[in-house]
């Protein structure tokens, strides 16, 4: 029976890839910055594990509670939406120390044992707006287009080892507490000289009737964990697929 280690299992894409890989009888390890048990149905094949993607401590300890994992899913991740003008450098660090290096620490950190056994896979999931240019993102796009890069070329150093790696590119997804998330890092983001963009920007989101479901991103995963014909890039959801479709 194989294990797959999920970060950001508390709500959204995490929460909801756990149950999916649980239901179709893996061992998981759900992982979230506060653990609680009761997010997903009681099983003797689940285990829910304290991490801090951003915290090396952290991550130690969990590799090492974890075991033996075959796929880990670097899902955990925090949003910032706003002006560059508005948008405070401590928030850009905080958005970059957990998008970005907490999924290269998070992969640094299974390498030995994946490269010791020759297999393994790493799905990291980032998102579709790193497809298209969008206003008021930058901060954020960049910290998941530097994650699309980094797996691109870490899967030519790997494929040695017998090792593959994904990405999953979510679209946006209002089911999910991931705006809910972000707001700490937004206050002041919009200056007023921005308004007016921000309002275009809103008015457009909400006319929008293409999203991504939770179980969208599931799906990917799943795919990416389990099928070796599975391509590096996978869009998940109807906006995202929206956006590689040429034309």
């Amino acid at each position: 029976m194989k294990t797959v280690l999920i970060t950001g299992c508390s709500s959204g894409f995490g929460l909801e890839t756990a149950r999916y890989f649980l239901a179709r009888d893996w061992n998981v390890v759900a992982t979230m910055r506060t653990p609680r048990a009761d997010l997903l149905p009681p099983s003797a094949r689940l285990r829910v594990l304290p991490l801090d993607v951003s915290d090396a401590d952290s991550i130690g300890r969990a590799i090492d509670a974890a075991g033996p994992v075959d796929v880990l899913v670097n899902n955990a991740g925090i949003g910032v939406l706003g002006a560059l003008e508005g948008t405070a450098m401590a928030s850009a660090r905080e958005v970059f120390a957990t998008n970005t290096l907490g999924t290269i620490a998070m992969c640094q950190a299974v390498l030995p044992q994946f490269r010791q056994r020759q297999a393994g896979v790493i799905v990291n999931v980032t998102s579709s707006v790193t497809l298209v240019p969008l206003p008021l993102l930058s901060v954020y796009t960049a910290s998941k287009a530097a994650v699309n890069a980094f797996t691109e070329s870490l899967a030519l150093e790997l494929q040695q080892f017998n090792v593959r790696t994904h990405l999953v590119l979510p679209g946006r997804a209002p089911s999910t507490r991931f705006g809910e998330n972000a707001q700490a890092r937004m206050q002041g983001a919009i200056p007023e000289a921005y308004a007016a963009l921000a309002q275009q920007v809103f008015a457009g989101w909400a006319q929008s009737t293409a999203i991504t479901e939770a179980d969208d991103v599931a799906q990917a995963v799943w795919r990416a964990a389990t099928d070796p014909a599975c391509p590096p890039r996978q869009a998940a959801g109807a906006d995202a697929v929206a956006l590689c479709v040429p034309g």
